[in-house]
């Protein structure tokens, strides 16, 4: 099938706009990898630190002729989604040692859930948490004793922080192993709905607990389509997990036997074989289009817009919002998976999933097929389906229809005609909104605005009963240089209520939301922030404000609004308690969140 012109043409501009930067990682890749495998370069005496604890695989690493795995972890049993990685480095050790290989623990990375953070002072270290994963795994493998990696990560910071970390370790093959998700539960639309009546006053803490806990209720990742799942996603459409292998629930044979698969896989493709495939040359342009146009065709995370360029990033590529606009606007909604729909990622999967989907966009032209992967070469290979045949994985053809058209549809009959993510830009800025699932008739909405400067202080105004008509909510010094740019998803059920009563809301800041949002219309990642003097910082309540999703216009329109003088926010209490001193040279130092908001890229 023929390339879509709009893939082929946002291709050919990033790649003509990353040409240097481009060019300069890849040699300086080139340089890394053809000093050979690193471990033949230690001293004896620093060997022998490495293998100190390594027992009967003493020997062959001391030998350095078989492929060592390292491997890099994110396990705790804080997240659910992390609590299955406890066992992968023993099978992962023994996969290896049955194909003469060898694999150690090189380091562990941290992992918060955002899930336990919402709406509290921890989550302003979140986003943060990205660039100290990115650093952690860059410590974990500068022992330099590894021929290939495996990482194990799956929520909403930790996987970007890895493929940074990958990237910049780029000349080392590696390979993302998932945990999979959590088996369904309570469904989100009925827990989505407590949370609701909660805010309301309409039910006590009781229910709602009730409520929660029988929605996360098990190992695995949250079963709705937020930033975890979208991140699994992503590393299948972008070929660094094995095919297949996002959405398999952990502790079942074929999640186990996937994990060995790729243990083995990762063996074959180092530098001491006939299949060198190190993870700069899979992270191309071309890998983070097609990583863009998944994003779209499900109706992924918009968190996944700060990640990915920060990601591409550290592999020497540059990405900017039009190619994400622009990338929407030709991909077609395929799926609907909750908060976009009532199914989850299981009933997803059951329905064909990402097989199913890569499939029909590679027939509609809208993937780049000519692609290496950890697999094989070409995109091809994911649109099979892994099975279990005495006790491994086998590939087969995948679905070739999908089992539920409520979940999944085909390109050429899909939800609708264009992606999930808008941009905006105006007098107010530069930001996005999540459009797949907020009902069109809220897609435009011009009203008068409140401005507060946490969302504490919205609720406070909610609780008071001053919401009584169409209001469009700003919320703003909640960028990354304010306080770390926390998720604002807490907000959802108070201003669900607002629209319920038949007021129309939007949310406008310079902070983020949670990729389970959606319901509400809302304006976020706005650009510059309101801490470095944005737009933001003049609006003053009683403004008129027009948020257009369909010309993707933010605007104040106020005459005179641009020659006002910004307000200045006392940020002090933001420096302090939950670890936030130890973020304040993280705050001075990121960059814009329409570049990514990073630190160390």
């Amino acid at each position: 099938m023929t390339l879509n012109a709009t893939i082929a043409k946002v291709t050919d501009r990033i790649e003509e706009r990353s040409e240097t930067m481009r060019a300069t990682y890849l040699d300086r890749m080139r340089r890394a990898a053809d000093e050979g495998p690193r471990r033949a370069h230690l001293t004896c005496g620093n060997q022998a630190h490495a293998y100190a604890a390594m027992g009967g695989d003493k020997d062959a690493l001391a030998g350095g002729r078989t492929p060592n795995i390292g491997i890099v972890t994110a396990y705790n049993d804080m997240l659910s989604a992390h609590q299955p990685f406890e066992k992968f480095p023993d099978i992962i050790r023994a996969a290896a040692r049955a194909q003469g290989g060898t694999a150690q623990v090189a380091g562990g990375v941290p992992a918060m859930c955002d899930g336990v953070t919402q709406g509290q002072v921890g989550m302003e270290l979140s986003l943060f948490s990205r660039d100290v994963i990115a650093l952690a795994a860059g410590v974990a493998l500068s022992h330099n004793v590894f021929d290939t990696a495996l990482y194990l990560g799956v929520c909403d910071k930790i996987v970007p922080g890895l493929v940074i970390g990958a990237a910049t370790f780029g000349y080392i093959p590696g390979i993302f192993l998932p945990a999979g998700p959590m088996t369904s539960g309570l469904p989100n639309d009925e827990k989505a709905k407590v949370r609701q009546q909660f805010a309301s006053g309409e039910v006590g803490r009781d229910a709602l607990m009730k409520a929660e806990m029988a929605s996360y209720h098990g190992p695995g990742t949250c079963t709705f389509y937020g930033t975890a799942n979208s991140n699994q996603m992503l590393m299948e459409f972008m070929g660094l997990h094995l095919p297949g292998a996002s959405f398999v629930n952990p502790n079942t044979p074929l999640r186990e036997a996937l994990t060995v698969a790729g243990t083995e896989r990762a063996l074959e493709i180092t530098a001491l074989g006939n299949d060198y495939r190190p993870v700069c040359d899979i992270l191309d342009a071309k890998a983070f289009v097609n990583g863009i146009v998944g994003l779209m065709a499900t109706g992924g995370s918009t968190n996944l817009v700060l990640h990915l360029p920060a990601m591409a990033r550290a592999a020497g590529i540059a990405l900017e919002l039009e190619d994400f606009d622009e990338i929407s606007n030709a991909v077609p909604l395929m799926a609907k998976v909750y908060p976009n729909g009532l199914a989850d990622v299981n009933h997803f999967h059951a329905a064909g999933g990402l097989g199913y989907m890569m499939g029909e966009l590679l027939q509609a032209g809208l993937l780049h097929e000519d692609v290496k992967t950890v697999a094989g070469d070409g995109l091809a290979l994911y649109t099979q389906e892994p099975k279990l045949q005495d006790g491994r994985v086998v590939y087969g053809p995948g679905a070739g229809k999908t089992g539920n058209d409520k979940i999944l549809r085909p390109a050429s009959d899909p939800f609708q005609k264009t992606g999930g993510l808008q941009q905006l830009s105006g007098n107010l800025g530069k930001g996005m909104m999540k459009t797949s699932a907020v009902d069109p008739s809220r897609h435009v909405i011009e009203a008068r605005a409140r401005v507060f400067q946490d969302q504490e202080a919205v609720k406070t105004a909610f609780k008071a009963g001053e919401f009584t008509e169409d209001t469009i909510v700003v919320v703003r010094f909640q960028g990354p240089s304010a306080n770390g740019m926390p998720e604002l998803h807490s907000l959802t059920p108070t201003l669900a209520v607002l629209q319920d009563r038949g007021l129309k809301v939007a949310l406008v800041t310079d902070g983020r939301m949670s990729g389970a949002s959606g319901k509400v219309p809302s304006a976020i990642h706005i650009s510059p922030e309101a801490a470095n003097g944005g737009p933001l910082a003049k609006v003053q309540d009683g403004d008129l404000i027009r948020l257009d999703a369909v010309q993707g216009i933010i605007d104040c329109l106020e005459d005179g609004f641009d020659a006002r003088t910004p307000v200045e926010a006392d940020l002090a209490d933001n420096g302090h308690g939950v670890g936030r001193e130890l973020f304040r040279a993280f705050r001075e130092n990121v960059g814009l969140a329409s570049n990514g908001a990073a630190v160390v890229v």
